[in-house]
């Protein structure tokens, strides 16, 4: 997670690319100065130096075009998985995992404490 001082330069610096204003460390501690907020002498330094190699705008490209990562299936999901991976079935895998799951929680006539249920 950012600190304040890492956000303060990072908005800083997105507002200076919004505005089409050079990027540079005495830019970003106007802003930030003006902001109110109070960083770390390096921070403005660090960021217009990162961003003299990259611009803002191939940084936002680069987060847009990131490839999504599918979720990993949850336990009581087996039909969407078989579905996800290609198999025609679903429906059928869909009824045995409820019947998997009724089987699980059969609790074979034992209460919480192993005897039996003599209520």
């Amino acid at each position: 997670m950012p600190t304040a001082s890492e956000a303060a330069c990072v908005y800083a610096a997105l507002i200076l690319h919004d505005d089409g204003v050079e990027i540079s460390s005495d830019n970003i501690n106007s802003l930030v100065k003006a902001a109110g907020v109070e960083v770390e002498p390096y921070w403005p330094s660090l960021f217009s130096k990162l961003l003299e190699k990259v611009t803002v705008g191939d940084l936002i490209k680069g987060m847009t075009a990131a490839p999504v990562v599918a979720a990993a299936p949850v336990a009581g999901a087996p039909a969407a998985a078989a579905a996800a991976a290609g198999g025609g079935d679903a429906p059928a895998a869909a009824g045995e995992a409820a019947k998997e799951e009724e089987e699980e929680d059969d609790d074979m006539g034992m209460d919480m404490f192993g005897g039996e249920d003599d209520y």
